[in-house]
């Protein structure tokens, strides 16, 4: 019987204990409701990058993003970008996000588009063997790994 009413005592001060915490906190407003610079670390969600409207400089329309590529190590390295049936593939680095705006800006010329090699869904490249990595991320005047060294350093 002692141990019922240790058990209901432990019971009732842990309820009473964990309201008063509910209580004394105000309640928080979820990240997406809050303006962009109070977002401690701005989670992005895939959701929230895929079927983005994709742009080059001048503001064309090249497509929306179909898909996302990772690393072994989760890492966000590669957006496919799909148009009329055929996808190219874009370093992350290279394009800029406007999230509220569900839009991403790729800066280069319509020129330089047109000369990236496309893809479909039944062919999708090798995005890990060297070749492929230098030859895509030269496309958009990058190098790989640049990005990421450049984020760490701010």
């Amino acid at each position: 019987m002692l141990r019922a009413t240790s058990a209901g005592s432990a019971l009732a001060l842990m309820m009473a204990v964990g309201g008063l915490t509910a209580v004394a906190q105000p309640p928080a407003r979820p990240a997406a409701e809050r303006p962009a610079e109070t977002r401690p670390g701005m989670a992005v969600r895939a959701k929230q990058i895929l079927g983005t409207r994709v742009n080059i400089r001048g503001g064309t329309a090249v497509g929306t993003v179909d898909d996302i590529v990772l690393s072994d190590e989760g890492v966000v390295e590669y957006l496919i970008v799909a148009h009329e049936g055929k996808m190219v593939t874009v370093p992350w680095e290279a394009a800029k996000f406007d999230y509220e705006k569900r839009a991403a800006t790729v800066n280069i010329t319509q020129e330089q588009y047109r000369t990236i090699p496309t893809y479909t869904t039944e062919r999708y490249p090798n995005f890990y063997t060297p070749t492929y990595r230098t030859e895509v991320y030269r496309y958009y005047g990058l190098t790989p790994g640049q990005g990421r060294r450049l984020e760490r350093r701010r």
